[in-house]
Formats: C-alpha cells, sequence, structure tokens
C-alpha cells in the first residue's frame, strides 16, 4: 500500500468540510491496463472493478488483498449492483448488459434495441424500483482494444432504461455524443449523465448534464450541469448531500448541487470511475489507468448502488 502525499485541492471552503486532510490517497493495487467500474459489496466487504483490455474482474477485500473474481469477463466496463444485491456489468464485448446470478451463471438483461445489436454498453445503475439504466457509447467497437472493433448498428449513442420485470427496453435519452458516467440524485428526482466525447473529437462535449426524472421514467428539462476540464467526465457518484464526484483527467472533482466546482482529489494517473464504500461509506474507491486508490472522507455516498 502506497500513499500519495498532498493528495487535495481546494477551490472552496465547503470542500473542507467534506474531506479528511490528513487522510492520503491510498494506492490498493497496480497491474491493470485501464481499470473501470469499481462497485461495492458491503455485506461482504469487498469492492469489484474491472480491468477492461484484460478481460478480467479483480476483487479487492480489505486484509487480504486483491484476486481475480472473474477470468473472462467478455471486455466488462461499468459494474453496478441490483437491489438484491446481484453484480451487473456492461460488457463491451458481448455488446450487452449482463446479471450474474448467485450461482454465478449469466443473464442477459439487453443486447439489442429494436433487432440491432447495441454498441458497447458503458456504465448502469439501478433505479430504486429495480430498472437499469445504462449508457451505449461506441468506445468498445472503435478498436480492439477495449472490445472487438465493429460498425455500429443503432443510430447513435444512446441512454437506455431496461425493466427486468417486463423485458422492456427504451431509449430515455439520444441527443448525446458519447454518453458514458451516469448517477441518479439522493431523491431520484434528477439523472445526471456525461458526456465525454472529446477524448475522441478535441471540440467535443466534455460537460455533465442534468436530467428531470419523471413518475413514468421520462426524462425532461435536460441542462448542462457542470463542464470538466482539463479531462473528460467519465464515472461519478453522488454523496448523500448530493455533491457530484467525477473523474477529471489525474484527478477527482467535487461539484456542489449548484454545480460550483469545491475542490479536487489529486490522483497520479488518468481517472476513469469512483465508488463509495466501506461500512460506512465514507471511502472514496478510485479507479485510474492501472490502479486501484481509495481515500476516507468527511462524506458518505448516497444508497443508491
Amino acid at each position: 500500500m502506497a500513499l500519495v502525499g498532498d493528495s487535495y485541492e481546494y477551490y472552496d471552503k465547503r470542500f473542507y468540510d467534506l474531506t479528511v486532510p490528513i487522510a492520503e490517497v491510498e494506492e490498493l493495487f497496480d497491474g491493470c491496463r485501464w481499470a473501470e467500474g469499481p462497485v461495492w459489496f458491503n455485506e461482504h466487504a469487498t469492492l469489484v472493478w474491472s480491468d477492461i483490455p484484460n478481460r478480467r474482474l479483480l476483487r479487492w477485500i480489505e486484509g487480504q488483498g486483491v484476486s481475480v473474481f472473474r477470468h473472462e469477463s467478455n471486455y466488462a466496463n461499468g459494474n453496478t449492483r441490483d437491489r438484491q444485491g446481484r453484480l451487473v456489468s456492461c460488457e463491451h464485448g458481448g455488446r450487452r448488459v449482463t446479471r450474474t446470478e448467485p450461482d454465478g451463471t449469466l443473464t442477459v438483461i439487453a443486447d439489442s434495441y429494436k433487432g440491432k445489436r447495441l454498441n458497447s454498453p458503458n456504465d448502469v445503475v439501478v433505479k430504486s424500483d429495480g430498472t437499469i439504466w445504462f449508457t451505449d457509447p461506441n468506445y468498445g467497437i472503435m478498436s480492439d482494444y477495449e472490445g472487438y472493433k465493429a460498425d455500429m448498428e443503432q443510430a447513435g449513442c444512446f441512454v437506455f432504461r431496461a425493466d427486468p420485470a417486463t423485458g422492456a427496453l427504451d431509449i430515455v435519452a439520444d441527443d448525446f455524443v458519447k454518453p458514458n458516467g451516469l448517477a441518479f440524485s439522493p431523491d431520484e428526482t434528477i439523472l445526471y449523465v456525461a458526456d465525454s466525447a472529446r477524448s475522441h473529437d478535441p471540440d467535443g462535449p466534455h460537460h455533465i448534464r442534468a436530467l428531470d426524472v419523471g413518475a413514468d421514467g421520462r426524462l425532461s428539462g435536460s441542462r448542462v450541469f457542470c463542464e470538466v476540464d482539463p479531462g473528460v467526465p467519465d464515472g461519478f457518484r453522488l454523496d448523500t448531500d448530493g455533491n457530484l464526484w467525477t473523474s477529471c483527467g489525474n484527478g477527482v472533482i467535487c461539484f456542489a448541487p449548484d454545480g460550483t466546482p469545491l475542490g479536487r482529489i489529486r490522483i497520479p494517473q488518468t481517472v476513469a470511475n469512483v465508488t463509495f464504500g466501506g461500512p460506512k461509506r465514507n471511502r472514496m474507491f478510485i479507479t485510474a489507468t492501472k490502479s486501484l486508490y481509495a481515500v476516507y472522507l468527511a462524506t458518505t455516498g448516497a444508497q443508491t448502488p
């Protein structure tokens, strides 16, 4: 375990109330090619995350270190858990979203829309009603590094909502260039979605949008919540006060609920994604290029997976 000194930048005094200045960032593991999709399982005191190019899911357990959770992940990227505690994963290789059952078998949640294959599902969250919301950019089919190079079959890169109870799959947002990370506000009235198109286009979007969630699941009122610069917003999560913590190049930046940037956690590699975990949900786990990092904070993650 290595400590990363001088871990914080403070833009607003409110950031002092969210951080523990004496708690430095810790490197828990290195050896990945592109670390992504961290998800915490409190009942097992376990963090699971993706090492996309190495086609594996890894597992970290406090006091026990790291082991391989799944040797063949099918280029899994984003992960979350459903309301029954089951792992839900976005697979670039299979161009699908899957659920891992208690016996280890996989159930396909979605792999096509209107008879055409999805692009490469990227990140995923589960709402309290059990519906599964995921983004579908084309990152996983642009080359053979994080999936299998292929042409898009969909007309664009969309945000989807899947209902495992009915099998329904619907497009809920169709005006993103490369939709990426997504998360609900603590009360689930807002869905935040990143557009990271600047990753492949210097003039592309590099912002997170906020969309109002209606009682029927429809989205409305799309507006830019924040722009991320330098870097692009990839994965992110919210704390119980509605602050949003997102990747921003070589760090994690925190935005207040009104979009004000409060401060940054410095990370010596390019950050892909974050999640809250630990028994009190006050430890942030950060996947960044080849490593898994963690830092204790003075706030707690929202209860949503």
